[in-house]
């Protein structure tokens, strides 16, 4: 209703978003994550979604359908695709699109047991989630008015099929067996530390527009990976004492040929040390960002961390919330950006948002990471990373 008239002629998962069906973002998000096999639940307009994507082979995936009568719930078009489904499913809403990282969301279902993990996002106000420490969700609140509500769901959730053991009718509101399952303890949750995007509107619909515009922008550490590194323990605290690394130098320039631009993200425990203070910091970096311009290369931001290594904050790496904060700035899919480091806590960094890592320095010190877990692209220099930009 809201998108009309756009939707007077498709269904909402077939707005176009960068020229290509909405529904294509979510396949190809799941093709990446190793998914191939999909159920399209379809309603409204369920033929203009069918005969795009048709049994999925030109995508690269097996489809199939379940469809239904426009007025019915998500609940009910589950219980109906019931024959289709695997022991375990995934599921998607067919308006939302956040980073989905099926794996973890996998392995928090298998650690906690339950019948269902939520893929959640934090919020303050207008929750509907209580989702404790422990990774458990221990209310879902349809009304949003509960207390210690301080989560949302946004689909991307894996669960049983043990949730129809839930259903006290077919026809029933999928809300109502979340409720059914948390009240139950029956939910984990997966919490998510990037927003979420949506189609559900004209004005949050421009926005993932934008978000799913391709980019070439590239997120690149300071010290140790753009210029020389002070001596363990001490701070470039001046200009005069700063040092481009020149391959480092070269590799920006060929980069910034081809069109890419950077954003840099860096600590700086040395104000919180009480070594350097701010302004010098972003003094070093207003000369670093023009000898930079100088050379034809494009610094969009600078992001720092200025607290002391004992302070809690979720911005000094290996945290990755200025990964995520950049990712909110500049509308950048994290999952399909480079972050470039020279420093384990760099991979570490990118592995928890989600990013992709590319580790400048000796393969063997690496050895401080599970390479399982926290995978890096290993580069001798940043030239090396050329090939990886031209041929991913």
């Amino acid at each position: 209703m809201r998108l009309r008239p756009i939707t007077d002629s498709m269904p909402k998962p077939m707005v176009p978003v960068c020229g290509r069906p909405f529904l294509e973002h979510l396949l190809e998000q799941l093709r990446g994550e190793g998914i191939t096999e999909v159920v399209l639940l379809t309603g409204y307009l369920g033929d203009v979604i069918e005969s795009h994507f048709g049994d999925g082979s030109s995508f690269g995936m097996r489809i199939s359908y379940s469809r239904g009568p426009e007025d019915w719930d998500t609940g009910r078009r589950l219980w109906k695709a019931r024959p289709l489904l695997k022991e375990q499913f995934f599921l998607l809403y067919g308006d939302n699109y956040a980073t989905f990282l099926a794996t973890r969301v996998e392995k928090m279902f298998l650690h906690h047991g339950r019948l269902g993990c939520l893929s959640l996002h934090a919020r303050e106000k207008n929750a509907n989630i209580r989702f404790s420490a422990d990774g458990l969700v221990d209310a879902y609140d349809r009304s949003r008015t509960a207390s210690g509500l301080n989560a949302v769901e946004i689909g991307y959730m894996l669960l049983s099929r043990r949730i129809f053991e839930f259903y006290r009718q077919p026809d029933c509101s999928f809300s109502e067996i979340l409720e059914r399952l948390a009240l139950e303890g029956q939910l984990a949750g997966y919490l998510v530390g990037d927003v979420y995007y949506s189609v559900s509107d004209p004005e949050r619909l421009k926005i993932t527009e934008q978000y799913l515009a391709p980019k070439k922008i590239l997120l690149i550490d300071r010290d140790g990976t753009i210029n020389e590194k002070a001596p363990r323990g001490e701070y470039i605290t001046r200009w005069e004492d700063f040092r481009f690394i020149p391959s480092a130098v070269a590799g920006m320039k060929q980069l910034a040929g081809l069109g890419w631009s950077f954003i840099v993200i860096s600590n700086q425990a040395g104000v919180g040390r009480g070594v350097m203070t701010a302004e010098q910091v972003w003094e070093i970096d207003r000369q670093m960002v023009a000898a930079l311009a100088g050379e034809g290369i494009t610094i969009l931001y600078s992001y720092y961390c200025l607290h002391h290594w004992t302070e809690v904050c979720s911005c000094r790496k290996p945290c990755p919330g200025l990964l995520l904060q950049a990712s909110r700035d500049f509308l950048l899919p994290l999952p399909q950006t480079w972050y470039i480091g020279d420093d384990p806590r760099d991979c570490t960094a990118a592995w928890a948002a989600g990013c992709r890592a590319a580790y400048l320095g000796p393969a063997g010190e690496l050895k401080l990471l599970s390479k399982e877990q926290y995978p890096a692209l290993v580069l001798q220099e940043l030239p090396d990373m050329i090939p990886m930009i031209v041929s991913p």
